[in-house]
């Protein structure tokens, strides 16, 4: 997978986390690093290094398939979209591709001794969804996982694509959704958490914020930080 090397914000103190957070459809790694930026000038996360890959430019059916940004096709987008619809047309080999190419992210940070219990992986829209499916399906049981205004990728086969031992059933993961998406359809996001919970997953918060699109938004952005500090807390805070 050809992508530029990922942004990263280097830990301040001594590097006990890392939190790995993916973009959206067209957009890079750099479009997120304000959020570790504003955590740093808040004092917050000192031990966490925030990692913001840039996704490679390939064909883009719904940009007429011309290259742009991201993590695998997408065939057909927009508030009309059925869940039914999404899943037909998903690009199976481009999210399994991505999935490797995260889990290559994750393997590099455990070579540096940050133990997986302590690596949040994340992101936004197309990024919160190959997140969320390669949280799901990983060998190694993280810290947490976030999926912000996205959806459940191969949601009628991902059984096939976890662990026998289902290392992340405990893990925590956080959901959130605009009930104004036109996008993603806040149904999309409702139905996929439902749809977690029922693969066995038993720590699943779906977060609605009514007035919001596609987009983030600070409530949803503080809930995001109380996630990380429950899921990546300071070793010190946490005693050990």
């Amino acid at each position: 997978m050809s992508a530029r090397a990922p942004y990263v914000v280097p830990a301040l103190k001594k590097h006990t986390a890392t939190v790995i957070m993916a973009h959206g459809l067209g957009d890079s790694g750099q479009g997120w690093m304000s959020l570790a930026q504003n955590w740093r000038r808040r004092g917050k996360f000192d031990e966490v290094a925030f990692i913001f890959p840039n996704a490679p430019n390939i064909p883009i059916t719904v940009n007429f398939g011309m290259a742009m940004p991201g993590w695998y096709d997408i065939a057909k987008l927009g508030g009309d979209l059925n869940i039914e619809e999404s899943v037909r047309t998903q690009d199976e080999v481009g999210i399994l591709r991505s999935r490797e190419y995260f889990n290559g992210l994750i393997k590099a940070e455990v070579e540096k001794g940050i133990k997986p219990s302590r690596i949040v992986l994340g992101g936004f829209s197309q990024g919160g969804a190959i997140s969320v499916f390669a949280g799901l399906t990983n060998k190694e049981k993280l810290g947490g996982v976030f999926g912000l205004s996205c959806y459940l990728l191969l949601s009628d086969r991902i059984k096939n694509f976890i662990p026998e031992d289902f290392p992340n059933k405990q893990t925590p993961f956080f959901l959130a959704h605009g009930k104004e998406d036109g996008v993603v359809k806040y149904e999309m996001g409702e139905m996929s958490s439902k749809a977690v919970k029922d693969l066995g997953v038993e720590n699943v918060s779906f977060n609605t914020y009514p007035d919001l699109g596609h987009s983030a938004d600070p409530d949803e952005i503080d809930d995001l930080e109380k996630f990380l500090e429950k899921t990546v807390p300071a070793e010190t805070a946490a005693g050990l």
